[in-house]
This record gives structure tokens, sequence and C-alpha cells, in this order.
């Protein structure tokens, strides 16, 4: 199998879910189901299959989960430096629009764009890889042609 680049702070997100999940979420939910079971007929009752639906998916995720962070290879990205790589901490200006925005380039698991985590597989990652500060970057989306260019790299 192929490993999971990940860094620090999102290893240690993912594992703090899978346990939040194993120690609270799946006893809560193991309680809800017995409690429905004591209501009587299960063919018509909504609290049952709720809770076995929720069930399901904590259990999902919880498989899900103990193989990202089987297979997770943990990039220390403190001893970093140079070009944009794995786990750098990337501000870009938009040369259209003057919009400034700062990005992580990290593993597919942790990727956020809400808070900022930017998927490593992501086109913009792709064309940030190996550039430095002062470089510009043409980048294709979604809505067309994107230009950006590196204000600052750093790795924390």
């Amino acid at each position: 199998m192929e490993k999971i680049a990940l860094t620090r702070a999102g290893h240690t997100a993912l594992d703090a879910e899978l346990k939040q999940l194993k120690s609270v979420e799946r006893p809560a939910v193991i309680r809800a189901i017995a409690e429905a079971r004591e209501h009587g007929d299960l063919s018509e009752n909504a609290e049952y299959h709720a809770a076995r639906e929720k069930q399901s998916f904590i259990e999902g995720r919880v498989k899900e989960l103990e193989s990202i962070l089987s297979l997770a290879d943990i990039i220390d990205t403190s001893k970093l430096s140079g070009a944009i790589k794995f786990g750098a901490i990337v501000t870009l200006i938009d040369e259209e629009t003057e919009e400034k925005k700062t990005y992580q380039i990290v593993g597919e698991p942790e990727a956020d764009i809400e808070r900022g985590l930017l998927n490593i597989k992501s086109p913009l990652a792709r064309a940030l890889i190996g550039k430095d500060e002062g470089d510009s970057v043409e980048v294709r989306t979604p809505g067309g042609e994107r230009s950006y260019e590196v204000l600052g790299i750093t790795y924390s």
C-alpha cells in the first residue's frame, strides 16, 4: 500500500478524531440503540433506525481513520526550507484581484480549504510545488485561468 503524507498537526487531528469516535461517539450510539430497542417494534422505530445509521457512519469513519493512520508518513515540516514543497505555508496574491491568501500544502486526508489547508493533489498546489518567493504561477481552475504571485514561504 502507498504511504499517505501527513503533517504532524494533521496526524494529531486525525488521531484525536479517532479517539473521540471510539471513546465517546461509539458508546453513545450503542446506548441510543439499546434505548430505542426498549421502545418495542423496531420496524417502525425511527429512533432505532437513526441510531443504526449513525453507528454505521461512525464504524465506517473509524475504519477509514485507522487505515489512514496506519499508512501515515509524518513529514516534519519544521526541518524544511527553500522552495515550495509539502508542508509549506504559502502566501499568495491574486495578480488580477490583488487579494492575498495563505495556504498550507497538506495531505489529502487533512485538506480543508476553508481553514487554508490545501490538498497536495489540487491544481493550485501542484502548480506551486518547486516555486520560490517572487515567482508567478498560472493555474487553470474551474473558473478559468488564474495568476498568483508567491509573496512568502514558511515552514512550521
